[in-house]
């Protein structure tokens, strides 16, 4: 029997078997039937599928160790850090100053601390000028973000214009702007409620004269920055002035100290003090008496000078300015000139004195020498000089002083000669500075021989032709009174320094420019210009005390503008002088005579400054 489809275990051969003996196709996609000439396609017969090539297998580098790889890095760091630690090293060591000073910069500021300036006093201890602190306020417009908001809040506070300030805060480019300069406390206390980024404050101080104007002129005045412009300010700015200091803060970017900061202070040398020969009292006084002459005579101004003959010390100099449209007249302001020593002027018959003091020392005349051939009128030159009083025509030397006569000076002046006028001029101080070195001090004009000209001993000794400052004019009185010994005034009288040190000042050398018995002489004829009826200067008498002076009446050039400048100068007690002064009346309306503008000014300061400075009565 033929063997079944069962195995030999008497199982039946599985189809699934069956299909795992015949051969396997290969793996792929199908392909599709390819016909061929023996073949024909059927109606099933699928169309053929075009064929891809398949990419190529990328073969995958195999990666470096991890070794090297840890390798590189490590290099690639301490590379790195060394190049951070050069720079780092580069910094620190070599650039280290230069870095550091631009860090300083940006932070550290330094401020200047100003000098505290120096008062000035006058011989009796009152304050004549003095400095207060004061704040200015200041601004770093770097950190201000809005310039106008800024000024509008400012400008109402500190009274400045609005537009202005805004333009100052807006300069970027800069890191200070003054907001305001000097401020008083409510001012400051205003701005820094505020309290405003970028504003910060320093202490200044403010020049203040309690005694207003008195000797304005004589003390002066100073600029924003307190130097001196005019006065004993300006010709003592560097006694005044000390030396500044400093201080170096650190600030934030806002303009803001740093607390705690770095603060290293140079303190300001202060000033040193003066101490003038001015008294105010007599000073006031003399300024009072000048506006009050001033304003009766309608003039243009005036100047007055009181000197203490002994010593040469100024003890007032006033300048008053005659009235106008706007104002009575006034003092002068210390922006001023000083005129008693700034301002020059021919000085008419107050000259004569020196044609009088030659020819005595001379031996030319006496007080007593008579003189028969004083007419009204004299030719010198080509120019006709004449008397303006009806006059014998026999007069002394005394009477030709006593009543001004200028014909009876000019033939005096002739028998002296122009050499010897020349020298006595020279002598008593015409034509150089009095020695107070003060700013602007003119030296006046006085002819040398070789300048004379034919009209010359005709105008000089009656005090024309020659031009002179009220101060010079009074030195020649002063030196008379002190029996020919000439003193140069002063105006200081001591300084003081920080340390409150006196350091009195040196009273100038005197030098004699006429004997004393010329002196005498000469005080004998000017006290009668004073006492006998016919001198000129009867209004100059002072009740208890002899009075020496003379009175001068001299046309302004051009000479035809018909103005004058009356004076007088004189001293007393006559024979034992303590005080001399002179007074000078420019423009006097109605009388145009020294005798009737300046004498009764004279009489009344120096009445006032006798009795001012206890000086006792006397007879004769």
């Amino acid at each position: 029997m033929a063997p079944s489809n069962r195995d030999l275990s008497g199982g039946r051969r599985s189809s699934a078997s069956a299909r795992s003996s015949a051969p396997r196709p290969a793996r792929g996609p199908a392909r599709a039937p390819v016909p061929n000439r023996h073949t024909r396609p059927t109606a099933r017969t699928q169309p053929a599928r075009p064929r891809t090539i398949p990419r190529p297998t990328r073969i995958a580098r195999p990666l470096p160790p991890i070794r090297l790889r840890l390798v590189a890095i490590l290099t690639v760091m301490v590379l790195a850090f060394a190049a951070i630690g050069v720079r780092l090293f580069d910094l620190q060591a070599r650039d280290r100053s230069h870095l550091m000073s631009l860090g300083l910069g940006q932070r550290v500021r330094t401020v200047t601390i100003p000098a505290e300036r120096g008062n000035i006093f006058d011989r009796t201890g009152k304050v004549l000028a003095v400095s207060v602190p004061q704040t200015t306020i200041v601004a770093d417009p770097r950190v201000i973000k809005n310039p106008a908001e800024y000024a509008a809040k400012l400008a109402p506070i500190v009274q400045v214009d609005q537009a202005d300030l805004e333009q100052r805060l807006s300069n970027r480019k800069s890191a200070f702007a003054y907001v305001a300069r000097k401020a008083n406390d409510a001012v400051t206390r205003q701005v820094r409620n505020l309290h405003l980024i970028g504003i910060s404050y320093q202490d200044e101080s403010r020049r203040f004269y309690p005694n207003g104007t008195i000797a304005g002129p004589v003390v002066g005045f100073v600029g924003t920055d307190n130097n001196g412009l005019g006065g004993m300010e300006y010709a003592y700015d560097k006694t005044l002035t000390g030396k500044p200091g400093s201080v170096q803060v650190e600030r934030d970017p806002q303009g803001n100290d740093i607390p705690g900061g770095e603060r290293q202070v140079s303190p300001a040398l202060r000033g040193q003090d003066l101490v003038l020969t001015i008294d105010s009292s007599l000073q006031w006084y003399t300024e009072q008496a000048l506006t009050q002459g001033v304003a009766a005579m309608n003039a243009k101004g005036g100047t007055a000078v009181i000197v203490d003959v002994q010593t040469g010390d100024v003890l007032a100099m006033a300048s008053v300015d005659g009235a106008t449209d706007q104002h009575p007249a006034t003092t002068a302001p210390s922006t001023a000139s000083n005129r008693p020593i700034t301002d020059v002027y021919e000085p008419g018959s107050t000259n004569k004195v020196i044609t009088m003091a030659g020819a005595i020392q001379e031996g030319l005349v006496t007080p007593d020498t008579t003189l028969d051939d004083v007419t009204q009128s004299i030719n010198v030159g080509g120019t006709d000089y004449e008397d303006v009083d009806q006059h014998p025509t026999t007069m002394t030397v005394a009477d030709i002083l006593a009543q001004s006569s200028n014909v009876g000076t000019i033939k005096i002046a002739d028998r002296l000669g122009a050499t010897n006028l020349s020298h006595y001029l020279d002598a008593f101080g015409f034509g150089q500075p009095t020695g107070l070195d003060l700013p602007g001090e003119s030296s006046g004009s006085s002819f040398e021989m070789k300048d004379y000209t034919d009209t010359s001993m005709g105008s000089i000794p009656i005090g024309y032709g020659i031009a002179v400052t009220p101060m010079q004019m009074l030195d020649v009185y002063s030196t008379i009174a002190n029996h020919g010994l000439a003193r140069p005034p002063r105006l200081v009288e001591a300084t003081v320094d920080a340390d409150g040190k006196q350091h009195d000042t040196r009273l100038p050398a005197p030098h004699q420019v006429i004997s004393p018995a010329t002196a005498d002489a000469v005080t004998s004829m000017l006290k009668k210009v004073v006492s006998d009826p016919l001198g000129t200067g009867t209004k100059a008498q002072i009740p208890g005390y002899p009075v020496a002076g003379k009175t001068g009446t001299a046309r302004k050039a051009p000479y035809n503008t018909g103005e004058y400048n009356a004076s007088f100068a004189g001293f007393a007690p006559a024979d034992n002088a303590r005080l001399s002064a002179i007074v000078v009346v420019d423009s006097p309306q109605g009388s145009i005579f020294g005798a009737d503008a300046a004498a009764p000014v004279f009489q009344q300061i120096m009445r006032f400054a006798l009795a001012y400075e206890r000086v006792p009565t006397t007879t004769g």
